[in-house]
């Protein structure tokens, strides 16, 4: 069976993707902060007939990712594609958001990602494999409100870009699924302030699909952007 490997594998996004791929036959390595709820998901998901491999995380400590990723792939599992899924939002202005919150931002959302990919990916190398990083169209715009996640969200494509062009020599293809608004728990988060329709937002399982289906490519191509919006448009 090949392997994946999924951040924010406990909840939203993450946690459907992780049940799309194990009903189509993938091993799974999955990373979350909730050791109790990746215990949960590896017990449902096992019953599918997939291994399940799982290590708790916690993606804003930055000293704790390379620990941590070393036991999981330590575990048995070699994923051939990795999709950095976790992340969080922030609402408020620029210029009046605390230093402590925009660096928990930049950690979670951006450098968290460079952590995973130098952890795992010369893992994939010998075998090729294909990163996926999550992203949203508000990384090619400006919403008032939004600066600090339209600012990580358009750094993370940019880092996309790069590691796509270093890492094709060594078999790696790199790609990022651009999404509008889905509803997951992030709109319950204190960190932000919205009162958008969620009864219009993409569901979840819609991204997993998405996820699913950039896995599934043949390793002669890739689709280096993979967009999707709410058919009622973005916001």
């Amino acid at each position: 069976m090949p392997s994946v490997l999924i951040t924010g594998a406990s909840r939203g996004i993450g946690h459907a993707a992780a049940k799309a791929f194990a009903a189509a036959g993938w091993d799974l390595l999955l990373v979350s902060r909730s050791e109790a709820a990746l215990q949960s998901l590896s017990a449902e998901l096992s019953t599918s007939g997939s291994r399940v491999a799982y290590r708790a995380i916690d993606l804003t400590d930055s000293e704790a990712i390379a620990p941590g990723l070393n036991e999981l792939l330590g575990q048995g599992l070699r994923p051939s594609v990795l999709i950095n899924n976790a992340g969080a939002a922030y609402t408020g202005d620029l210029l009046a958001m605390p230093l402590d919150r925009w660096e928990w931002m930049m950690q979670l959302n951006l450098t968290s990602v460079f952590q995973v990919c130098a952890a795992v990916v010369p893992a994939m190398r010998p075998a090729g494999g294909l990163v996926i990083n999550v992203s949203s169209h508000a990384a090619r715009n400006a919403f008032p409100g939004w600066g600090a996640y339209c600012t990580v969200k358009a750094a993370l494509a940019s880092f996309t870009r790069c590691l796509a062009e270093e890492e094709r020599g060594n078999g790696i293809r790199v790609c990022t699924l651009t999404l509008g608004a889905v509803d997951t728990s992030l709109w319950d988060s204190p960190t932000v302030d919205s009162t958008f329709d969620r009864r219009a937002m993409l569901p979840v399982n819609q991204a997993a699909s998405a996820l699913l289906h950039l896995a599934q490519q043949p390793a002669t191509q890739v689709i280096e952007d993979l967009t999707l919006m709410p058919a009622t448009g973005a916001f």
